[in-house]
């Protein structure tokens, strides 16, 4: 045998078995460590921006009529920006107050350090206002409403309104307002009071018409998903339905069955959908790096 030849041969099968083993490996994804995996997952959760979201006002920040005793709609708002966007954890902090008109409410943040603390780092602000004054002028003129009544008390109430969000601005400059309009509870139960839905739509116009020339300040309607309830559409348009029958059968289910003024937890759910979908349109007023690590 040819010792030459047979170490020709032998050196010819060693390459290939290590072109082989090459080829092989770099075909098959290497698994990366468990622990490596971890630590990057651990990693990216941390590098999540933290949210700050300070909710303020009358009785919906409260969470009154919601009937599981959750929080109304601000822990349904958190959880939601939580689950829609790429946020680690979200601090809530909830100041609102049953039966607060604008005046008490900024009384409130001028005299609470601990509401002007949270003011200071929160990233989104939460402000339900109005419904309250509107009542009032209400109460005041019951037995002669007319939409002249609400002129001048509207005229203060937008006065009130301004000086509440500069008052806000004081602690924090940068992070978005979302103010919540208001909505005409007595619509399924005395749809007669047509001048009610007029009063109500003009007093989300004078809300309006003050957040307009405020920065970073937005209006979030409320009264399109809330006055009617939440019927399907052949409830409310049947051949019967102006039945006397029909019409005591009839009620608002977005409301506190006790009150049928509050929202109830349906209620509370539009609401949060309500402020999530603003808070969708101007993400970039809030989530930007910038502004979750001042």
């Amino acid at each position: 045998m040819n010792v030459n030849r047979l170490l020709k041969d032998l050196f010819f099968v060693s390459l290939l078995i290590l072109v082989s083993l090459l080829f092989f490996n770099n075909l098959i994804p290497k698994a990366s460590p468990r622990l490596e995996n971890e630590s990057n997952l651990a990693t990216a959760v941390k590098s999540l921006p933290n949210i700050h979201l300070v909710a303020i006002g009358d009785s919906l920040t409260e969470g009154i009529g919601d009937e599981t005793k959750k929080g109304g709609f601000v822990p349904l708002l958190a959880n939601s920006i939580e689950t829609k966007f790429p946020v680690g954890q979200i601090e809530t902090e909830n100041f609102g107050v049953a039966g607060n008109r604008s005046p008490q409410i900024l009384k409130r943040i001028k005299g609470d350090k601990k509401i002007q603390k949270n003011l200071s780092t929160a990233n989104i602000i939460t402000l339900t206002v109005g419904g309250n004054d509107l009542m009032k002028v209400i109460q005041n003129n019951i037995l002669g409403l007319s939409v002249e009544t609400f002129k001048k008390p509207g005229e203060k109430y937008q006065k009130n309104l301004k000086e509440l969000i500069n008052e806000i601005r004081l602690y924090n400059t940068t992070a978005p307002i979302y103010v919540l309009g208001i909505y005409n509870p007595f619509y399924v139960y005395f749809p007669e009071i047509t001048e009610m839905q007029e009063i109500v739509n003009n007093w989300n116009t004078l809300t309006e018409e003050v957040i307009e020339e405020e920065p970073q300040t937005h209006f979030v309607p409320i009264n399109d998903l809330i006055y009617q309830g939440i019927f399907d559409s052949d409830e409310l348009q049947g051949e019967n339905s102006t039945d006397a029958s029909t019409l005591n059968d009839l009620r608002n289910n977005a409301l506190y069955e006790e009150d049928k003024f509050h929202p109830n937890y349906n209620g509370y759910q539009l609401i949060s959908m309500a402020f999530l979908e603003k808070m969708t349109e101007t993400s970039d007023d809030w989530l930007t790096e910038e502004k979750v690590n001042e």
